[in-house]
């Protein structure tokens, strides 16, 4: 019975944090947007407080929004069949016969054999191989092929929680180092083009970029390390050989990054293969039940795939769709224009702060194709520089760490198990805020000399 009135407050409280986002939206946005804040309000309280299970609050949106009128049942359902989703599902397949074939065992006796064998250590090596690999890679990509190593080098659930989050962190943090490493740097360069603006070089790109990477790298590094035990990490000193099963993972791992490093494009020089990466990692998933490989049996493995995950990013999809739909983004954007009146710096954090903590709720994708042609049209109105303050909102947009619906590696380190909504969002906050500042810092006095 304690349980069930535990239940029923949590539930009361999402309803009137949900109400009161609404009465406050009112007097700036119509009754259909103020809605939508108002449900994502609730959302993402019982997210939070886990007033109801993950999948359930995930599946809401397709009651809800158009029940709110907010977008009807097949444009809202229609986000839970993206294609990211089924990139995770064949990216998590992998990570089952991972485990299954014990494979990370033999991983991470390669891994510790060259970082120092501490929870720190440890730590470190997963934000730096996460966020080198989220260079070249996508960062969900990365997540999936990592996360399976984090869960198995320890059975402290402390430290499984640390290491889930740096791989995340790790991939969100590198994946803007490269105009290749995530969706909005590829967007920016495609905008920066219709709008006839000099592009970025690829190299220039990473000179400007390695010294926000190698910050951040150390910050979360750092920031998850705070209270770890310097004590070494258990290992299984006796070298096993691989056996066939693990042969088998492997060859499948090595054969699907091989082929996403020659789908990547690196333009002006390689255009990629022209491979949808999401048929690509799917594929791989489906390999492991086929003969000759044969890991996984459907029947005796499918109960370890997190649909609940996979329902989380639909409801993440749903809500972005909703911001475009209702015309909320715009609306948001619009604000922008009265904010040029205050000082280059000032207007730089406060771009960095409205894109770092709206692509918490939606994807960063959609936003920053809405927000980049609204900044370029309040830089050609007002004079300020569009290709530094573009850039800006471009980074901040992949540097969202509070949210499990914010990025695909954060929802992904909510599926091990290890991580809870109340954890991301502390460090999250944290991280949050420090990137901010040092973007901003970043741009103000280093890349205006590089790019002007």
């Amino acid at each position: 019975m304690s349980q069930n009135l535990e239940q029923y407050k949590k539930i009361v409280i999402a309803i009137l944090v949900g109400a009161l986002v609404f009465a406050l939206s009112l007097s700036l946005f119509t009754t259909q947007q103020a809605s939508l804040l108002g449900l994502i309000a609730f959302l993402v309280t019982l997210w939070t407080n886990e007033g109801l299970p993950l999948a359930v609050v995930s599946l809401l949106p397709i009651v809800l929004f158009p029940a709110f009128s907010i977008l009807d049942t097949k444009a809202t359902a229609l986000n839970y069949s993206h294609p990211i989703i089924f990139l995770f599902l064949g990216g998590f397949l992998l990570a089952i016969a991972v485990e299954k074939s014990n494979l990370h065992i033999w991983l991470t006796e390669k891994i510790l054999g060259i970082f120092p064998n501490t929870p720190r250590g440890m730590i470190f090596s997963l934000v730096l191989t996460s966020g080198l690999l989220s260079s070249i890679l996508s960062n969900t990509t990365t997540t999936l092929l990592l996360i399976s190593i984090a869960l198995f080098i320890t059975d402290d659930i402390k430290l499984k929680m640390r290491f889930a989050l740096a791989i995340a962190y790790g991939a969100s943090v590198g994946g803007v180092l490269t105009p290749i490493g995530t969706p909005p740097n590829l967007i920016l360069l495609g905008i920066m083009s219709d709008k006839g603006i000099e592009q970025i070089p690829f190299f220039q790109w990473i000179w400007m970029l390695t010294p926000l990477v190698f910050v951040m790298f150390v910050v979360v590094g750092f920031l998850l390390s705070i209270g770890v035990s310097k004590s070494s990490l258990e290992r299984n000193t006796k070298k096993e050989p691989l056996n066939i099963m693990q042969k088998k993972v492997l060859y499948i791992i090595f054969g699907l990054i091989v082929l996403l490093l020659l789908n990547a494009p690196m333009k002006p020089f390689y255009n990629g293969l022209g491979l949808s990466e999401a048929g690509v990692l799917l594929f791989a998933g489906l390999l492991l039940f086929m003969p000759p490989f044969n890991v996984l049996d459907w029947m005796e493995d499918k109960h370890l795939i997190p649909y609940r995950i996979m329902f989380l990013f639909g409801a993440g999809f749903s809500i972005a769709t909703a911001f475009s739909g209702t015309g909320l983004a715009d609306e948001v954007a619009s604000y922008l224009i009265v904010m040029t009146e205050l000082s280059p710096v000032l207007l730089l954090f406060s771009i960095a702060m409205l894109i770092t903590f709206t692509t918490e709720i939606t994807s960063n994708t959609a936003l920053i194709s809405i927000m980049l042609p609204v900044i370029y049209s309040v830089a050609e109105q007002t004079g300020i520089n569009a290709t530094l303050f573009m850039m800006v909102a471009t980074i901040c947009a992949s540097y969202a760490f509070m949210l499990p619906i914010a990025t695909p590696p954060n929802a992904i380190a909510m599926s091990s198990g290890a991580v809870n909504v109340k954890t991301m969002m502390k460090y999250g906050m944290i991280l949050n805020l420090l990137g901010v500042f040092f973007i901003v810092m970043i741009a103000e006095f280093f890349w205006k000399g590089v790019l002007f």
